[in-house]
């Protein structure tokens, strides 16, 4: 069945909030000095979840929010790596089996995270993947399969860390945040936008695949060209359609940044925070430096820290990963 999604509403959000509240701390949001003198930048650390990415709140949310007799037969993913973590460590908590549909390019470090949960991993083409992302198709297997983009539940789940943002800065002037399907940007829009009049939301786009922005110049979901990259978590050739009004409704605009902008910003959350984040995780960074026309209080939603060693070990050592 094909899902509809909606907005989620403020009480759709605080009732999924105090769901995973028991299993998941909340994350700091925490000032990142880098010496501006027309807006402060703050960093919102998804990275410190158990599983080291945001994509927990939303997967806890999901399974929490079933019935036990719809997990019956186990829980399915389909992700490009963290979402499936985090709902390998969702299965494991109540007790079900999990199963994640990944394509052969997903980051290995996230590959054996699901599976040290006790999750099983089936390897699916790209394209076979993208169908299941846009409810085009659907495997024939027993599991729940829950939508990582437009199930509502997860919508929610996503929704609680713009509440927490506007709880810890309620002067709050922009925030930023990754850009894959569009759940995250969803949630934490809706959220924000529930109690804040003033702040603004952006999308944040590797340059390589940047459909939200060809979608905003065209008035309408476009299939733009790809290049290789190494961050893995966010661009595609197109948007989600069932998300993408929602999400336009939400947002105040898109920021394009390129790989060699992330790795600039990996390496500068490393050296001024010491903080590990993965491409997708430094891309709201990377998106504050890059626009200086966007002033205030700057909110980036740093979502993972997820990095396989070897692609870790070549940005700090200046360079870019390969795609």
């Amino acid at each position: 069945m094909m899902s509809v999604p909606h907005r989620p509403t403020p009480l759709e959000i605080a009732e999924a909030r105090a769901r995973i509240a028991p299993h998941f701390a909340r994350t700091p949001l925490v000032r990142l000095d880098l010496g501006f003198p027309d807006r402060q930048i703050f960093l919102k650390l998804e990275t410190l979840s158990p599983i080291g990415a945001f994509k927990l709140r939303p997967a806890l949310n999901g399974v929490l929010s079933r019935d036990p007799a719809a997990l019956r037969h186990g829980v399915a993913v389909t992700s490009s790596g963290n979402m499936a973590y985090g709902m390998a460590w969702a299965a494991r908590l109540v007790g079900v089996p999990m199963v994640a549909y990944m394509y052969r390019g997903a980051p290995q470090t996230k590959i054996d995270g699901v599976r040290a949960l006790g999750g099983e991993v089936r390897f699916i083409s790209a394209e076979t993947w993208w169908d299941y992302i846009t409810d085009a198709d659907r495997p024939d297997a027993p599991e729940l399969l829950i939508n990582p983009v437009t199930d509502q539940a997860v919508l929610a789940g996503n929704g609680s860390i713009g509440m927490e943002i506007v709880e810890d800065l309620p002067d709050a002037d922009v925030v930023l945040t990754p850009y894959g399907g569009g759940s995250m940007t969803t949630g934490v829009a809706s959220a924000v936008k529930s109690i804040s009049d003033r702040c603004r939301v952006f999308a944040v786009e590797d340059d390589s695949a940047a459909p939200v922005s060809a979608a905003l110049v065209a008035g309408q979901i476009v299939t733009i060209e790809t290049r290789p990259s190494f961050i893995k978590s966010i661009g595609a050739p197109s948007l989600v359609p069932q998300i993408w009004p929602v999400v336009r409704d939400l947002i105040d605009g898109a920021i394009a940044i390129s790989p060699g902008q992330v790795t600039e910003a990996m390496r500068l959350l490393f050296k001024k925070a010491k903080i590990v984040a993965e491409g997708a995780g430094a891309a709201s960074l990377a998106a504050a430096i890059a626009r200086p026309d966007l002033k205030g209080n700057i909110v980036c939603v740093v979502s993972g820290g997820n990095i396989d060693a070897a692609a870790y070990a070549a940005v700090l050592g200046g360079g870019i990963p390969s795609a």
